[in-house]
């Protein structure tokens, strides 16, 4: 009798620890279709108030659609499908004695909702044009238009023009005057000549 009751009481306490008996979709599966929720059955009642469920997708991206429903020892998830790939389920649940276990189911979409590609990303933005960018000073012909004749732009090489201008009337004014000297000159010296002659 003896031995039979200690061969019955390391059994006691492992009754007491809750598992995971099977879940839909099972462990390892593959599917083509996404379930709307996802379900685990363990061996024991789970308490809603120490159980918590994650449910990840590619790049680590949350897939739970939803809080858990409980009833008795089957919990179920809403399941929010993204793209192709696999998806793990973990779960943490308490036993009876306390003692936390914990686990996770996984399996596999293959078909799935496409990932949007990020802003910008595949595709090659519009090229600035090259005659947008202005030209740096000092660089190609410059464009301004001569200055028109006779106006003073305030440059030294437009003064030397003006000067050669007003010497050129002087010069002509000059000759003017003293041609009519010289005229003046000749009629007076003329007159003089007659008077002389006529007093002879």
């Amino acid at each position: 009798m003896a031995l039979g009751v200690s061969l019955l009481l390391p059994a006691a306490p492992a009754a007491a620890h809750n598992s995971l008996t099977g879940s839909d979709p099972r462990n390892g599966a593959r599917l083509a279709e996404a379930p709307a929720r996802i379900e685990l059955r363990f061996l024991a009642k789970v308490d809603p108030g120490t159980t918590k469920i994650t449910v990840t997708g590619p790049d680590n991206v949350a897939a739970l659609g939803g809080a858990p429903t409980f009833s008795g020892s089957r919990v179920s998830v809403p399941f929010e499908p993204g793209r192709a790939g696999l998806y793990v389920v973990d779960y943490r649940v308490a036993s009876s004695d306390g003692h936390p276990v914990s686990g996770e189911v996984r399996f596999t979409l293959t078909t799935g909702t496409p990932a949007e590609a990020p802003s910008g990303a595949g595709t090659a933005g519009p090229s600035a044009p090259a005659s947008a960018v202005p030209p740096s000073a000092g660089t190609g012909p410059t464009s301004a238009a001569p200055a028109p004749a006779g106006t003073d732009t305030g440059s030294p090489g437009s003064a030397v023009p003006a000067a050669q201008t007003s010497d050129g009337a002087a010069g002509r004014g000059w000759l003017w005057a003293l041609g009519g000297v010289v005229l003046l000159a000749a009629l007076a010296a003329g007159l003089l000549l007659r008077r002389r002659s006529a007093r002879r």
